[in-house]
């Protein structure tokens, strides 16, 4: 994934009302939601809805269907993916961590407890 691309991303989701239609987006997986439904559940109104929307699918968060007459909002989980592995993809030091509460150990102990070749597995 290019810089620009994760800088786009990541300034689209820094915006409180995006990142909950992302979220909900996500929480209805490949089916997706119409925007009548995410006006609904978001109470968010609209007009506001579709500039979020509009910011979401140039960022490439989120892709849009023509579904007769309704739009369908997807989640791109593919880009989500990318963009979690490219900021995840030098973690721990560029070590593998066993586990997911391995690299969360990691982080969270003293530094006078890590050691500094393979902190996530030995902290």
């Amino acid at each position: 994934m290019k810089e620009q691309d994760v800088v786009k991303s990541l300034a689209a989701l820094a915006q409180p009302v995006r990142l909950r239609v992302f979220r909900s987006l996500v929480v209805a997986g490949p089916d997706g939601l119409t925007p009548g439904a995410l006006t609904d559940q978001l109470a968010v109104p609209a007009t506001s809805l579709s500039f979020h929307l509009k910011e979401l699918t140039h960022a490439g968060l989120v892709s849009q269907e023509r579904d007769g007459r309704h739009l369908i909002y997807r989640a791109a989980f593919e880009h989500m993916t990318n963009l979690l592995g490219y900021l995840t993809e030098h973690c721990c030091q560029g070590q593998p961590c066993l586990a997911p509460n391995d690299a969360q150990a990691c982080a969270t102990a003293p530094a006078s407890k890590r050691k500094k070749k393979d902190p996530c597995t030995t902290c």
